[in-house]
């Protein structure tokens, strides 16, 4: 998690250093829907990676958008949701969805 001294000034570019990698933001709609356990979003996210799936869940999981819940059963059960922060940037996440569809219908 970035420290507020680390933070871009603007909060846009802040914004943008939080969700702004493709990846991320896929996550993002997935767990907008519902929880989802890690092999779940490896093979929704076509194309995505073991290590930066790995890689963007920790991160999302240092910053607070996304909680992680380890279950203690055998094996082993993981759910990944959105935290109390991360619903909160769900109506960013809608307009970006109605922007694209109004996008498209254009072309």
């Amino acid at each position: 998690m970035l420290t507020k001294e680390e933070m871009p000034a603007c909060p846009v570019a802040t914004t943008v250093s939080l969700i702004g990698s493709k990846w991320k933001l896929l996550i993002m709609r997935n767990l907008l829907a519902r929880p989802w356990r890690f092999n779940e979003l490896k093979k929704d996210l076509e194309g995505i990676s073991q290590k930066v799936l790995t890689d963007s869940l920790r991160s999302m999981e240092a910053d607070g958008i996304i909680t992680r819940t380890v279950y203690p059963e055998v094996p082993p059960r993981v759910e990944y949701a959105l935290s109390e922060l991360g619903e909160s940037m769900r109506p960013i996440i809608k307009s970006m969805e109605t922007w694209g569809l109004a996008y498209k219908a254009q072309k």
